[in-house]
């Protein structure tokens, strides 16, 4: 399947069919306070860059990089339940981390919920480490933060 991972726009209709979909996910879940995601509205801010992976005309995931200064956090990665196990969320990781170095980004970092054991193990391959909060966040036992060095 040849799928592009291309700049979007998370008010298209089917980007946020998926981030709606991601939304509800956390929100099973989690409890309120521990969920961070950003509405539709939020990520469409001249500090994030938002992706999708496409194949033809569907959109199967999403990924936004927000540039916070110093290092880029990873928000709103979602691969479509259909499209796992092709690859997306490594490609659409891949294409952050070449987004974040183009802007100058020393690092990437990221907030995911403790439970997301399969985005876990994305991440521990796409070689980040756990570390501690950063940002604003504050430690909790729903989340588990990572990072890694560009």
């Amino acid at each position: 399947m040849s799928v592009s991972i291309e700049p979007g726009d998370p008010r298209d209709p089917q980007a946020t069919a998926l981030l709606r979909q991601s939304h509800a996910l956390m929100e099973s879940l989690f409890p309120p306070e521990d969920n961070h995601f950003l509405d539709i509205e939020e990520l469409c801010v001249p500090q994030i860059t938002f992706f999708v992976a496409r194949h033809d005309e569907t959109v199967l995931g999403t990924a936004a990089l927000a540039n916070k200064g110093s290092y880029g956090e990873v928000k709103s990665m979602f691969v479509s339940p259909d499209a796992r196990g092709l690859g997306l969320g490594m490609k659409l990781l891949d294409r952050l981390e070449a987004h974040a170095s183009v802007l100058g980004l020393s690092a990437l970092k990221l907030e995911t919920g403790s439970l997301l054991h399969e985005a876990h193990r994305l991440y521990a391959r796409g070689g980040f480490a756990q570390c501690g909060p950063f940002g604003d966040y504050e430690a909790n036992s729903s989340s588990l933060f990572m990072e890694k060095t560009l």
